[in-house]
């Protein structure tokens, strides 16, 4: 067993619904032994608890859950940065010719690489993550992820219309690669497999069949897409799907809205498809830089949470502006205190959005996300520049950047080192 002295902060429950969700010790203690927690207090009292204890101390930064990425992109590295686009033009324009490159195995390597690595360095422990278009591509996705040492959920990207001819399947293939890509990841507990159609508008009904039966097929794998990001977008499912009421519906025509959805954006969201994300007890990403960046709005989170519809932060690289969750965390809360229906979040609010909350909504809140004895030991070690001040989870939470994780871990492996 290991002890590590720090500042600690966690949420062990839902920071919106438990008003002492954040636990926080200034003098703490994160017993780790074979990959779990075993402890997590005050350092004097896990002390005692464990006298023969190995102790290190890194009192002069903090220890924080990993962070979990419920919504990003790992074709889109090197797109980061577009700016003064909208959704559809963005992806005519920047996205999609840069996703057509990773057909070549030798550049989707470089970009896995580049991928991975920057999840790690930026302090996210678990990602759900939008694969490519290319089964080989995506293949390589988890082979770097699984060599790093991550969580990472992925899937092949289904789309089988109104795209690039380059990045488009049909539905045969799409099943016959998917079902390759799933048997290839059987076993490995770090990774999982979501079945990931990029969004309405380019998958026509036979391709959401297979995405029914994939499901139906594999009950751990989880379902992401996105949905009501761009009014623009809005309109051109409904033209494409005339049969269904919203949005919403063409997902939940083809059994897809469940407890196993994670849905990205939902910025222009009605009250009726509140109730029903809601009743299927589904989870929303909600990337509040990508939605910024791109003009698609701001995000109503009031309404979700009146609702009761589970929120979870993602970065949405590459129409975000980049892998820090910590800054995603900081933008809801700048975007949220100016929002027509404004949510003031407190500093505990914004530590769950990003670590529990993504546990929460990827299935996975028994194993990580917090601090609670018995889950993996995946955290973070922070130090900041400035060694002379005290900091609390607030300043923490805007003054932070990647230079400040120094140290990263994944079931107690060291995943990454800053030196």
């Amino acid at each position: 067993m290991k002890i590590l002295r720090s500042s600690i902060f966690h949420t062990p429950a839902n920071a919106f619904t438990t008003p002492t969700a954040l636990v926080s010790w200034d003098d703490g203690a994160l017993a780790v032994e074979a990959g779990k927690i075993a402890a997590c207090g005050d350092f004097a009292t896990v002390r005692a608890a464990h006298p023969d204890a190995e102790v290190r101390d890194l009192r002069d930064g903090f220890i924080l859950p990993g962070f979990i990425d419920t919504h990003i992109h790992f074709p889109q590295v090197r797109i980061v940065g577009g700016l003064g686009y909208s959704l559809l033009d963005w992806l005519d324009q920047l996205t999609l010719p840069e996703e057509a490159r990773l057909a070549d195995p030798a550049y989707a390597r470089t970009i896995a690489s580049e991928f991975v690595q920057n999840l790690a360095a930026h302090g996210t422990t678990t990602a759900l993550v939008f694969g490519a278009h290319f089964a080989d591509a995506t293949a390589t996705l988890f082979e770097v992820a699984a060599a790093k040492g991550l969580r990472v959920i992925s899937g092949l990207v289904l789309s089988d219309r109104l795209l690039r001819p380059e990045l488009l399947q049909t539905p045969e293939v799409a099943y016959r690669e998917s079902r390759r890509l799933i048997e290839g990841i059987r076993g490995n507990p770090r990774l999982g497999y979501a079945v990931i159609p990029r969004f309405a508008l380019s998958a026509g009904e036979p391709m959401l069949e297979v995405c029914q039966t994939l499901l139906r097929e594999e009950p751990e794998a989880l379902f992401t897409t996105h949905i009501n990001e761009n009014p623009r977008e809005i309109e051109e499912v409904a033209a494409s799907f005339r049969w269904a009421e919203d949005y919403l519906a063409v997902y939940e025509w083809f059994g897809l809205i469940s407890r196993r959805a994670v849905l990205a954006h939902d910025v222009h969201v009605t009250d009726a498809q509140l109730h029903r994300l809601a009743r299927a007890k589904a989870s929303i990403a909600h990337c509040p830089c990508s939605n910024a960046a791109l003009g698609s709005g701001i995000f109503p989170l009031r309404r979700h949470l009146d609702n009761g519809v589970r929120v979870a932060l993602g970065t949405d690289v590459g129409g975000g502006i980049g892998f820090g969750m910590m800054k995603e965390a900081l933008q809801a809360y700048l975007l949220q205190r100016v929002a027509p229906d404004p949510v003031t979040l407190s500093a505990g609010q914004l530590l769950y959005l990003a670590t529990r909350a993504g546990a929460e909504a990827l299935n996975m809140s028994d194993k990580t996300g917090d601090f609670s004895p018995g889950k993996s030991a995946d955290f973070n070690y922070l130090q900041p520049p400035v060694r002379d001040r005290r900091f609390g989870l607030s300043e923490i939470l805007t003054l932070a950047d990647a230079s400040w994780v120094k140290e990263v871990y994944v079931e107690g492996d060291l995943v990454h080192d800053h030196g």
